[in-house]
């Protein structure tokens, strides 16, 4: 009972009492059937079409047509020209060998991985398993659980229709009829076995909202095409109607979780109501969206560009949405304001600081539930550039890379001609510093082929992951020192969103705690809080309050010639256990065991290519362990998720000590370098440094 009140008044203390009100109020509307009475079940017949529209009389014919300007509509089959030149800097083909590989009923999963489903989709079916119970099929949606061990994100992924996009870039390449023939059997399947608010694919508004955006996409593409009969938009716009409307009288929960929903479903409702004008409900729907769409621009975006939800992947996520909000707009004569394109610019700013330019890789920061919606272009889900591209050039009317496979979406949303114009074909490659980005906590410190990200913030929304002072460690495009990434939201055991703890990260662990308290999957209380103490050329210094009574102090140096040198100094009254971990990425290494590591990491371009990376961790004074896993069979330890529901190797290095003060150091650097310990001074080469004091360097 004690902790169920600490609980409530944490969620209190950093969420605020209209939260927690507008909370109980949904349980008792959940609890007391209300949201049954408000969306109930019902069947497709019972509400048609003209029951949507304006005009009721006029329902076949008005929406028989699609009238709307949707960016370059560049599907025409009947085209006089070929709608791609034979000098697009992407392969065609690529696309219809995915098309047809999804014909076959082969689907790619949270972008990455194909599993056979079949074609049209079993809509509820996971790739492994199968939902529990069968009744769930015609529940009503709010009496069914995403809370169990089988990951509901496996059941909604394929019924966000991402394999659309697809279809009309194989359409585009190859103009075969298939394809679009494939897109309505498909979406007339899913309204089959979907009736309205009956089973798992209406749990989720934001699922819903995204659905609707490949739909319009598929919609408008095919238009042309002999498959899209009048009849067919008919049903295809009831359709939309009534996924809207469950969009709209549940938003209040989105907005409740100030999160990437609240933005997804915002778009959701205004895309309806700006395509689909004949509906009765248009105007409320691009009122409330537009709104919703400004505001969270200005509340989840920070002024440097950061995203509130600490993490990348989500950052990506609303950038796709807002990027395709404001190529709507403008097409339409409807643009959103200028804080909405101020804040896609300062987004793309701050994540090309973080990119690796020649492979388009991020940091795996925070939350990674493999979301890609968007998908474009051939690029791998890790691949950053396609973003980028995009953003830049709607923002700014230019492009920060070199022509490559990451301009298709370009082409897409913008049309061909920014891809022919020659000032464009250069690329405008934008300069890259240490800087700092103090609304969202992430801090960069660079060297001449390397660099540290590191993460210290005073959380002002929601945090994603118990990762306080993390560093991740960058020789080039190899991302040495990394974080574990998400895997799974529901997992049996320690998989339960298990890489979201601090165990996992690049930091010290004390007495095996969290630095906060996890009181569910996705929320964290107690937040704690961090506080940068210096940020220079060569030097970052910051604590967080964590795990009070004691005090973790970090400090990030950037040596000569591409050598790191990391120190935490832990202070308390009382002895604790202290853990330093590292997660290092997966290169063949040999170790020894006095806390070194030599990774052979084929680091290119550099006079240290044929080098191997050493990572070197010690204690200053007292007793330690030192160990070294990669891949626990039975736990979170050495393992490292770049894609969702898919996970990988890593190799976790860990230095113990139980004191009541410890000063750990961690070195970065290469196999000729010799390190040695005297006292509190630490010899890198020829070049000393007091430990105790690193802190008070100038």
């Amino acid at each position: 009972m004690l902790t169920k009140l600490r609980t409530l008044a944490s969620l209190y203390r950093d969420l605020g009492f209209r939260w927690m009100l507008f909370r109980a109020a949904y349980a008792f509307r959940l609890r007391s059937g209300l949201i049954h009475l408000q969306m109930p079940q019902y069947k497709w017949t019972d509400r048609p079409l003209e029951t949507w529209l304006k005009q009721p009389l006029r329902a076949e014919r008005s929406a028989g047509r699609v009238e709307r300007v949707f960016f370059s509509l560049v599907s025409r089959p009947n085209a006089v020209e070929a709608p791609l030149s034979p000098n697009i800097p992407w392969n065609k083909q690529t696309a219809i060998d995915e098309a047809d590989r999804i014909l076959s009923g082969e689907i790619k999963y949270f972008a990455h991985e194909f599993h056979q489903i079949g074609f049209p989709p079993n809509w509820h079916k996971a790739p492994v398993t199968l939902l529990p119970p069968q009744a769930n099929l015609n529940r009503h949606w709010p009496q069914i659980s995403d809370s169990t061990t089988t990951d509901i994100k496996f059941i909604w992924e394929p019924n966000r229709f991402a394999f659309v996009y697809t279809l009309v870039r194989a359409y585009v390449a190859s103009q075969d009829e298939k394809y679009a023939e494939a897109f309505w059997s498909s979406v007339l399947d899913w309204a089959e076995h979907n009736p309205p608010n009956t089973g798992p694919n209406w749990m989720d508004g934001q699922e819903i909202a995204l659905r609707l955006m490949a739909w319009t996409f598929g919609l408008y593409q095919f238009s042309n095409s002999p498959a899209s009969s009048p009849q067919r938009i008919s049903q295809f716009t009831q359709y939309v109607a009534a996924q809207a409307e469950r969009i709209y009288k549940n938003i209040g929960y989105a907005i409740s979780t100030r999160s990437n929903h609240t933005i997804s479903e915002a778009f959701g409702l205004w895309m309806v109501g700006l395509l689909f004008p004949k509906l009765k409900d248009s105007e409320k729907y691009l009122k409330l969206g537009r709104e919703l769409l400004e505001r969270e621009a200005s509340t989840q975006i920070f002024p440097d560009g950061s995203y509130a939800m600490y993490s990348l992947n989500y950052h990506r996520f609303v950038l796709q949405i807002y990027l395709y909000a404001l190529r709507l707009g403008e097409l339409n004569g409807s643009p959103f304001s200028n804080h909405v394109y101020r804040a896609a610019t300062s987004s793309i700013e701050y994540l090309y600081q973080l990119i690796d330019p020649q492979t388009g890789q991020m940091p795996v920061y925070g939350s990674n539930d493999g979301a890609l919606i968007l998908p474009l272009n051939n690029c791998d889900f890790t691949d950053y550039r396609p973003l980028l591209q995009l953003g830049s050039f709607i923002t700014k009317g230019k492009r920060l890379f070199e022509s490559g496979e990451w301009d298709e979406d370009i082409f897409w949303l913008c049309g061909l001609s920014p891809l022919s114009s020659q000032r464009e074909r250069a690329g405008v490659r934008e300069s890259q510093s240490s800087m700092s980005f103090s609304d969202g906590g992430i801090y960069i410190l660079r060297n001449t082929n390397s660099k540290a990200i590191i993460r210290c913030t005073d959380y002002r929304a929601r945090p994603s992951h118990a990762d306080q002072l993390h560093v991740d460690i960058w020789f080039r495009d190899k991302n040495i020192a990394c974080d574990a990434g998400t895997y799974l939201y529901s997992g049996k055991g320690v998989w339960q969103n298990g890489l979201a703890h601090t165990a996992t990260h690049n930091t010290v662990i004390v007495d095996s705690k969290d630095q906060m308290k996890m009181a569910s999957r996705f929320t964290w209380t107690d937040w704690s809080k961090g506080k940068v103490l210096k940020h220079e050329k060569n030097l970052w210094q910051g604590e967080h309050d964590g795990y009070k009574p004691v005090n973790h102090k970090r400090t990030v140096v950037s040596l000569e010639g591409d050598r790191w040198l990391v120190v935490d100094h832990l202070n308390a009254k009382h002895p604790h256990h202290y853990a330093l971990h590292w997660l290092l990425n997966d290169f063949p290494y040999i170790s020894s065991d006095s806390g070194v590591l030599e990774l052979a990491a084929a680091l290119p371009d550099t006079e240290l290519s044929d080098s191997r990376v050493k990572v070197q961790v010690g204690l200053v004074e007292g007793n330690s362990t030192f160990s070294i896993v990669r891949a626990d069979p039975n736990f979170t330890r050495g393992w490292r998720s770049r894609y969702y529901g898919y996970k990988e190797p890593a190799i976790s290095v860990m230095l113990e000590t139980d004191l009541s003060q410890a000063c750990f150091w961690t070195f970065f650097g290469f196999e000729s370098d010799s390190i040695e310990l005297m006292g509190d001074v630490l010899r890198i080469n020829s070049f000393e440094i007091n430990l105790k004091t690193v802190d008070d360097r100038p």
